[in-house]
């Protein structure tokens, strides 16, 4: 292959025939969402109006659990060991899927779990701070070459893109790990590092003015940010594709996951989801059906190994 392009993607179809009546009755008691990220990030932002209007729609509260730690391993390690009864099920991205598992030792597998519903497309950017002497990738670039630099990390995904850059361009680099948009933003904004990686908390800076985007890491450039160009265009043969994404353990039962899918459908639909990831955080709201996730993220992840096994 002559591009490395690393790609997460995740999708869903709603039910197409019509559940036994018993599954109307689901769910009898509360959910659990867990989202691999520390709170105040994207992902945590969106989860919690995900987790809200499925509360609507499911009549039983839709409790949000962070568990950040590996770009959401430590999340994925829990759901998997987790009854497989739809009660707890997980909101982020597949990247800790389709890439992870290939550079790390993990304790779960894609053939765990069940993807049931993509809800958003994901926005990954390289951003940096607008006190910086820098502002565009190229920037951040020949200021490398000239000085250490360091980045702040929050996947292992993210990590391997810009390790790679660094290498090739010969940059000092130092790695600085986080556990989401949260820990990012502060590191970001006072300066206590050059660049970093968001994978949507640049939202609420860059309206303000005190954050930049530097580059995309996604294949297109974001609608939200149409002069801000993409690695690839930079002449960087990298890019992440990321659907946010309702996943569960293997095993639920069908008329259990058609529910789920039937909220998380009711949610992409709701003004309420569409205000805070369209308003708030820049991501596209989608709904895009499990058929093509299943084959999706197998397909990504035999593609990412092709590429890494390349290298």
């Amino acid at each position: 292959m002559n591009r490395r392009t690393l790609i997460a993607t995740a999708a869903a179809i709603g039910a197409t025939m019509a559940a036994p009546a018993f599954a109307q009755d689901w769910p009898t008691r509360p959910l659990t969402m867990v989202i691999g990220f520390a709170p105040g990030g994207s992902t945590d932002i969106q989860g919690r109006v995900l987790a809200n209007v499925m509360e609507e729609f499911l009549g039983q509260p839709v409790n949000v659990v962070n568990q950040p730690g590996g770009g959401s391993a430590v999340a994925f390690t829990r759901l998997k060991n987790t009854a497989a009864d739809g009660y707890t099920f997980l909101f982020g991205g597949t990247t800790a899927l389709t890439f992870t598992p290939i550079i790390t030792p993990v304790e779960y597998e894609i053939d765990d779990f069940e993807y049931l519903a993509a809800v958003a497309l994901g926005q990954n950017a390289i951003v940096t701070s607008a006190e910086q002497p820098f502002e565009t990738f190229d920037e951040i670039i020949a200021h490398g070459k000239e000085n250490q630099m360091t980045y702040a990390q929050q996947t292992p995904l993210d990590e391997a893109i810009i390790r790679a850059i660094a290498e090739e361009e010969g940059l000092d680099l130092a790695i600085v790990p986080t556990g989401g948009g949260g820990g990012m933003a502060p590191l970001v904004l006072g300066r206590e590092v050059d660049f970093a990686y968001s994978g949507g908390t640049h939202a609420q800076y860059t309206p303000t003015g005190e954050m930049v985007v530097a580059a995309f890491m996604s294949a297109e450039r974001s609608p939200f940010y149409p002069d801000t160009p993409t690695l690839m265009e930079l002449g960087y043969d990298y890019s992440i594709e990321d659907y946010r994404t309702v996943i569960v353990p293997q095993g639920v039962p069908d008329e259990v996951k058609a529910r789920l899918m039937e909220a998380a459908e009711y949610a992409s639909e709701s003004q309420a989801f569409k205000d805070i990831t369209e308003g708030n955080t820049f991501f596209p709201v989608v709904y895009i059906g499990q058929e093509e996730m299943e084959a999706s993220v197998r397909r990504i992840r035999a593609a990412t190994e092709e590429v890494m096994g390349s290298n």
